[in-house]
């Protein structure tokens, strides 16, 4: 199953309307081309979005209680911990850049999420068996299946950083 997190079903909601905005004024004037009317339109304005309707408001306890995406790693690949070196070479600990928008590899864009699984290789694979690598839940558990399947094969390409940390003979697959 997707997950999607409040900010992307936000930035949804928001693209969804203004696509419906546009589509119906666009068919409004289309239609008045055909009927001959030449009048100009006026729009009524757009409804703007309460975002207390929509984001949840959280104390400041809870955000302490909120794990980053270094502890959410250290923590899921606690038993592989190759993986945790991965992570770290291949992102940074990084599932979102500073905009937002998931993650994407610098020298290849299709490279997604905390664990850079590649979308041109993977995506069909994960979205078949309903991992939503977007997600940084989706993104973990999808790469603990390629570990358990293809062993660090799918990560090869950045072995000489990975492998020169602590953890590079524990849980280590080839």
């Amino acid at each position: 199953m997707f997950e999607f997190s409040e900010r992307e079903l936000l930035q949804n909601y928001q693209l969804k309307n203004v696509i419906l905005n546009f589509t119906a004024i666009s068919l409004f004037m289309v239609l008045s081309g055909i009927a001959g009317v030449n009048s100009p339109i006026t729009v009524a304005q757009t409804p703007q979005l309460d975002q207390q309707d929509v984001v949840q408001q959280i104390s400041p306890k809870q955000v302490g209680m909120m794990m980053s995406t270094e502890q959410y790693v250290r923590q899921y690949f606690s038993d592989i911990p190759i993986m945790i070196d991965i992570a770290k070479c291949e992102s940074t600990f990084r599932q979102l850049d500073d905009n937002g928008e998931v993650h994407r590899g610098k020298v290849n864009p299709q490279d997604v999420g905390v664990m850079q699984i590649n979308e041109h290789y993977q995506l069909p694979t994960a979205e078949k068996e309903n991992y939503n690598i977007y997600t940084l839940e989706g993104n973990t558990a999808y790469a603990r299946e390629l570990y358990d399947k293809q062993g660090t094969a799918p990560w090869a390409s950045s072995r000489a950083c990975w492998s020169k940390y602590e953890n590079q003979d524990i849980a280590m697959k080839t």
